[in-house]
């Protein structure tokens, strides 16, 4: 039993699903509190994307479905706690981008358990790993994003077939355009 990916390539529906998850983190409290936990040495779920952003009250909805549309499995914002945000307001405002992206998640048809909202402050290395953690669990509960099937099938509006690594150079209107490894062979002869 395989499926097959862009450019044919088998995939066995047998192997384990791992999920993917991105983590908005503000600068100043949750994305402090991940470097403490890896400081600390703290263990947790692999899948987890750590993106760094300036305040949480900068996250727009299109983003946080962008990385659905993208094929994570879970997305979570996680911010500064209630009244200690560094911009005053930031942490309320991406509640409440939060709460309107799952009522947007629930009416696209995905469950919109798999976005949340976290308060992290930065001296909590082990909350910000328990919650990695639960996120996990839950996009694992969840299964499989539906939409990355039809990402893997259309290619996600990407390349399907890889880059040419030697594109031809452009016309060349004042001179030669020579690649390095032209210049490097013409040296050495």
């Amino acid at each position: 039993m395989s499926d097959t990916q862009p450019g044919n390539l088998p995939v066995n529906a047998a192997e384990p699903f791992e999920p993917k998850i991105v983590a908005y983190c503000c600068t100043y409290c949750a994305y402090t509190a991940a470097d403490l936990a890896g400081s600390m040495r703290l263990e947790y779920a692999p899948n987890v994307r750590v993106i760094q952003i300036l305040c949480t009250g900068k996250i727009d909805a299109i983003l946080l479905l962008r990385a659905f549309e993208d094929g994570a499995d879970a997305v979570y914002v996680a911010g500064c706690a209630l009244g200690d945000c560094h911009y005053m307001e930031g942490n309320l405002r991406a509640m409440q981008t939060v709460a309107h992206a799952k009522h947007l998640l629930q009416e696209v048809g995905l469950q919109p358990e798999r976005l949340e909202f976290f308060h992290i402050p930065a001296s909590a290395g082990p909350l910000f790993a328990q919650r990695a953690d639960e996120m996990t669990a839950v996009a694992r509960r969840l299964g499989p994003n539906p939409l990355r099937r039809t990402i893997q099938r259309d290619a996600g509006g990407k390349l399907i077939k890889p880059p040419d690594l030697h594109p031809p150079l452009p016309e060349a209107k004042l001179g030669k355009l020579i690649r390095h490894a032209e210049r490097v062979s013409d040296v050495s002869m």
